[in-house]
């Protein structure tokens, strides 16, 4: 009898310790099955995760490719080329979600590390799982390098405190690994140290050093991309300027720290205040308790370190761009700050485990919402790629799309304007098994009372130079085609 007993407080014990871990591997198959329908729209068509057929990839793409050194998305666009109706986009969304739940792993490990208490470090990691302000980069089609560089980020960290022997060694190749994925994971070479010194890892004189090293891992890759052969244009949205940084810091702030459902709230066609005000009311309990309540940790030396490397994190977006899915470079501090909070609360957990429970039911009917959006905005963009092959009939070898321009409102990438959501005309090949059009151009005029009797002109007038086989006139969700 005794044996059993003792058995069963095993399991309890293993329960208390490993809840969110448990909870996680669990929801990690339901919420691939629901991103698996996600179809690609707007940047998923340009970028280097796209199928890429060309036998020169390397050459072309995996030193450089636009404004960015992303080998590792190269390579996945590379695969899924060999197969694109099977692979993509279920590749990418298979990398992404397992990513994630690697990237929650690594933080359930890093918390365990700086010694949380196991409420505090079970909360924050299933909170980093579930937000609704990582859905935006979870359901995006071209995000692992998103997962996979804050991945690699953490377990520096965890090398760095853990393995002080070989901590110069591991820290700075992660990190480069880091940035491979994705360039802003280059901003750990500071936050290692920070972080660190936050935490009573390292002393003031360690500190100083680690921070000078971190300096030069960052030169070091600038250094390789100055010496990388390149041809950039930098795009008028990366430019940085005051008022950018001001609106970019906003949108930060509301999206990381305020769960609501930003459809009801933000998508002007959706919008349902009432049902909006409803997911903020359930969720505002747990955002005191963890973020207000305790205000006098926001003093301690733990918190203010935290706090700078959550700065760091997301400051290379907030200069330059920002959308919901730059919110997950900052997710895993917003984590660790929940923790330190936690942490910091007295052994009465009973209204914070209740406001987390709500919190949870809100957060998954938001993530619902979201998935179920981002799925519609693709699936518009495939009735207009099949509405497009159909109308045209028969194979050809070059399209000239004309797009009427849309004001229809969009939310990140859930909800979609049609034209991006069709690719300017891209999402056509897709459905064509990269068959047909061989050649697609794009261009956009200003919508007016009489934009489809000048898209009309522009359509005939191209077709007479015999410059291309066919156009596209896209107004909205509608297609029209015009032949030789």
């Amino acid at each position: 009898m005794q044996d059993c007993h003792r058995e069963i407080n095993r399991y309890k014990l293993f329960l208390y310790n490993y809840w969110s871990i448990i909870f996680i591997v669990m929801l990690t198959p339901i919420l691939l099955c629901a991103v698996l329908p996600i179809l690609p729209t707007h940047d998923d068509w340009a970028g280097t995760t796209k199928p890429d057929f060309s036998p020169f990839f390397i050459k072309e793409h995996f030193f450089f490719y636009g404004y960015h050194w992303r080998p590792f998305d190269t390579w996945i666009g590379y695969i899924a080329g060999r197969n694109p109706q099977l692979l993509w986009p279920s590749f990418n969304h298979i990398l992404v979600v397992l990513g994630h739940l690697l990237c929650s792993l690594a933080l359930y490990r890093l918390l365990t590390i700086i010694q949380m208490k196991e409420v505090a470090k079970n909360i924050a990691t299933f909170f980093f799982f579930i937000t609704p302000a990582a859905m935006a980069t979870v359901t995006a089609i071209d995000s692992q390098n998103q997962v996979f560089a804050l991945t690699c980020d953490i377990i520096a960290f965890l090398f760095y405190v853990k393995h002080n022997k070989y901590k110069y060694l591991f820290w700075p190749l992660l990190i480069f690994l880091a940035t491979l994925f994705k360039e802003n994971g280059l901003m750990w070479a500071l936050i290692c140290p920070i972080l660190a010194y936050g935490f009573n890892y390292i002393d003031n004189k360690t500190l100083k050093k680690d921070i000078f090293v971190g300096i030069v891992i960052i030169a070091a890759y600038a250094l390789a991309i100055i010496i990388l052969p390149k041809d950039i244009t930098i795009h008028p949205e990366y430019e940085p300027g005051m008022m950018k940084v001001v609106k970019n810091t906003i949108k930060f702030l509301f999206t990381s720290f305020i769960t609501v459902d930003y459809i009801y709230l933000l998508h002007l066609p959706s919008r349902n205040l009432l049902l909006a005000g409803i997911s903020l009311l359930i969720t505002i309990p747990f955002f005191y308790m963890v973020y207000i309540r305790n205000w006098r940790i926001y003093f301690d030396k733990i918190m203010v370190c935290t706090i700078i490397c959550l700065i760091i994190a997301v400051g290379p977006h907030l200069g330059t761009v920002y959308s919901m899915m730059h919110t997950y470079a900052g997710i895993a501090m917003i984590a660790i700050m929940t923790a330190l909070s936690i942490n910091y609360t007295n052994n009465n957990f009973k209204p914070l485990t209740i406001s987390f429970i709500l919190w949870i039911l809100a957060a998954l009917l938001i993530d619902a919402h979201l998935i179920d959006s981002s799925v519609k905005s693709g699936l518009i963009g495939k009735k207009m790629a099949q509405e497009a092959i159909q109308k045209t009939g028969k194979p050809v070898k070059s399209v000239y799309v004309i797009i009427i321009e849309d004001d229809y409102p969009k939310l990140s990438s859930f909800c979609v304007i049609p034209n991006e959501a069709f690719g300017w005309g891209l999402a056509s090949q897709y459905e064509t098994n990269y068959q047909w059009p061989e050649v697609i151009q794009d261009t956009t005029i200003e919508r007016s009372a009489d934009a489809y009797r000048k898209a009309e002109i522009l359509g005939l007038e191209t077709l007479n130079k015999q410059q291309y086989n066919c156009i596209w006139i896209v107004d909205h969700e509608h297609i029209d085609v015009i032949k030789k």
